[in-house]
């Protein structure tokens, strides 16, 4: 729910060419993982949430984490973060929003769709993609 002088938007993260059997998950405001689900191959992973959106513009929700005066970002985790405690690997993807351009953020608020950032799931080394990962795409979806 939005507060005062915030609106809500519609996020989507998707990642596309996720390592295979791997699992990925948003991270939840506690830390923990939320929504985890297993890559299979050839198929992108999709995760929705709200984010709210205040002047400036300024990004506040259960997803969005800070790091200094303007950086906000989404966490994906991956493998063991994840809750896949039998994996090789323990990691998170850390995806930028404070970036997002203005007409993108204007139409979601608008209601005219979700607002959808694509990430490549796979390394250039093979491995799951962590640290920070740029979006291939950034769009309005329906």
């Amino acid at each position: 729910m939005a507060r005062d002088g915030q609106v809500e938007i519609p996020l989507r993260i998707v990642i596309d060419n996720p390592v295979d059997g791997v699992w990925h998950s948003l991270q939840a405001k506690d830390g923990h993982p939320l929504d985890a689900r297993r890559a299979k191959a050839g198929e992108a992973l999709a995760f929705d949430f709200p984010v709210r959106v205040a002047p400036g513009p300024k990004f506040f929700g259960d997803q969005v984490r800070r790091e200094g005066k303007e950086r906000r970002f989404v966490y994906i985790r991956v493998g063991q973060s994840a809750g896949d405690h039998g994996s090789a690997w323990s990691r998170r993807m850390k995806i930028d929003i404070h970036d997002l351009p203005a007409d993108l953020l204007d139409r979601a608020a608008a209601g005219e769709g979700v607002i959808e950032l694509v990430v490549d799931g796979t390394g250039k080394d093979g491995t799951p993609a962590c640290a920070t990962v740029r979006p291939t795409a950034q769009r309005l979806a329906r």
